[in-house]
């Protein structure tokens, strides 16, 4: 199987050893995403709610890059440093998805990249 990497100017850089997704055959993985704008590559502005907007925009655009949308996703995985900001993840998620909603998984951490409170990677297939 070919594995193809896809990028996009329109989500941020990576900042490691790593793809901002990687098609393979009919599915797409897609890096998790942090809040960063990806001009500047700076943390988003405005507090968590913000910065759960912002990745999943990216998350979005790479996505979009891939060929795809979130209708074509099948698994989100969210990682939160403050599980009681997990309502504003369900908020937002029932604006951007559309039913049926695809399997999740939530994962408190202690700490991110970039000092930053949210991250979101996903798996759709096409």
């Amino acid at each position: 199987m070919t594995k193809t990497p896809v990028n996009t100017h329109k989500a941020p850089k990576p900042i490691g050893a790593y793809s901002q997704a990687i098609k393979a055959g009919n599915m797409v993985f897609l890096s998790a995403q942090a809040p960063l704008v990806p001009e500047t590559m700076e943390v988003v502005q405005g507090g968590v709610e913000a910065q759960i907007t912002c990745a999943f925009n990216n998350l979005r655009a790479v996505a979009e890059a891939s060929g795809g949308s979130f209708a074509n996703v099948v698994k989100v995985t969210v990682y939160l440093t403050d599980l009681a900001n997990f309502a504003f993840v369900n908020e937002t998620m029932i604006k951007l998805f559309p039913e049926p909603y695809p399997a999740r998984a939530t994962v408190g951490v202690k700490s991110l990249p970039k000092g930053t409170e949210f991250s979101v990677e996903a798996i759709m297939h096409l």
